[in-house]
């Protein structure tokens, strides 16, 4: 029995490793590592990875979730102050594609305003000087 009890640990350990390394062989690639999907991944029932068995397994799980759940917020508050800059500077842009915009207009009416002057005046057969 102990021989049993020390082999279905060591495939809970060799699940949770492959979890780790994202190389799981039953669950999809990305899948979390949590009691169950350890469990899953070594292909038993998730209820028999229990506390009373494999408490120090089970410890080692809840370290690993627990640093990666700290490591996942820092990523996440970083992508989200990088999705924050994306906006500002986006918006940032976009204001001065409008001030471009305003400026392209005023020339525009200022070349039509001179293209009429000159042809009021190439009417008026005004001689140069």
């Amino acid at each position: 029995m102990q021989s049993k009890a020390k082999q279905a640990e060591q495939e809970f350990r060799e699940a949770f490793e492959r979890l780790k390394a994202n190389r799981p062989e039953r669950l999809e690639r990305g899948a979390q590592v949590t009691q169950n999907n350890v469990a899953r991944e070594a292909g038993t029932c998730p209820s028999s990875l229990r506390k009373e068995r494999y408490p120090t397994l089970l410890l080692e799980i809840q370290a690993y979730k627990s640093m990666h759940r700290d490591s996942a917020a820092r990523n996440k508050k970083r992508s989200d102050n990088r999705t924050k800059s994306t906006k500002e500077r986006l918006s940032a842009f976009k204001r001065q594609r409008d001030e471009l915009v305003s400026i392209i207009e005023t020339q525009r009416d200022h070349i039509a305003h001179l293209t009429e002057e000159l042809e009021r005046l190439t009417e008026g057969k005004v001689t140069p000087l």
